[in-house]
């Protein structure tokens, strides 16, 4: 874990963005398409934490991104390429644009300076959606990665932010995947080569203290 003082300096609230990843209704929510991840996203406290680091971003002048997966009905410009797409086209829950599943998930709030960025295809919220020249015109040198699975759509968004000249940061509590076990794993032994790795309490900590103090 990186020091108060190291993580304080990368956490500057003027150049860091905190990112959430699929924290929606038809994902963590309650009428999720993946009741076991959103099981897991809600038992193991990482909903709540995304939600208490997304309320500490607004009142530290930190810029927020919520990354919103969806398809439209017809499914045109959505992958088939993988098996992981093809399952989805199956599920009973579906992402449609315009509906309840794509809603940010409660108990996350939504501010009204908070972006929403919405994506119809791939695995990352970065690659190919615009984030990128959205974070470069925010002046964003750090990502701070929350929200889901650690499986799939996180390691996507770190190892891109990492690619595109970010400092990449994963409170590892703030953070679900299935099962269970498989997160503390990926953390471990992936995102911890690439990324800065805190937890939750770490990354509010430096932001309630002012700077200068």
């Amino acid at each position: 874990m990186p020091s108060y003082e190291q993580l304080r300096e990368i956490l500057d609230p003027a150049t860091t963005v905190l990112l959430t990843v699929e924290c929606q209704q038809g994902v963590v929510g309650t009428e999720s398409a993946l009741p076991e991840l959103a099981e897991e996203a809600r038992s193991s406290g990482a909903l709540a934490n995304v939600a208490r680091l997304v309320i500490a971003a607004h009142h530290s002048g930190v810029q927020v991104v919520h990354a919103v997966a969806e398809r439209r009905p017809d499914g045109r410009g959505a992958n088939r390429n993988a098996r992981l797409f093809r399952a989805a086209e199956r599920l009973p829950v579906q992402q449609l644009s315009g509906t309840r599943a794509v809603r940010i998930a409660p108990p996350i709030e939504v501010a009204d300076e908070d972006l929403v960025v919405r994506r119809l295809h791939g695995l990352s919220p970065l690659a190919g959606t615009g984030v990128d020249p959205l974070l470069r015109n925010l002046g964003c040198r750090t990502l701070l990665v929350t929200g889901v699975s650690a499986n799939v759509a996180i390691p996507n968004a770190v190892f891109d932010a990492v690619n595109l000249g970010y400092t990449a940061v994963v409170p590892a509590d703030a953070i679900a995947g299935v099962p269970a076990d498989y997160t503390p794993a990926m953390v471990r032994n992936t995102l911890a080569l690439v990324a800065t790795v805190a937890s939750t309490q770490d990354v509010l900590g430096v932001w309630k203290r002012p700077r200068g103090a």
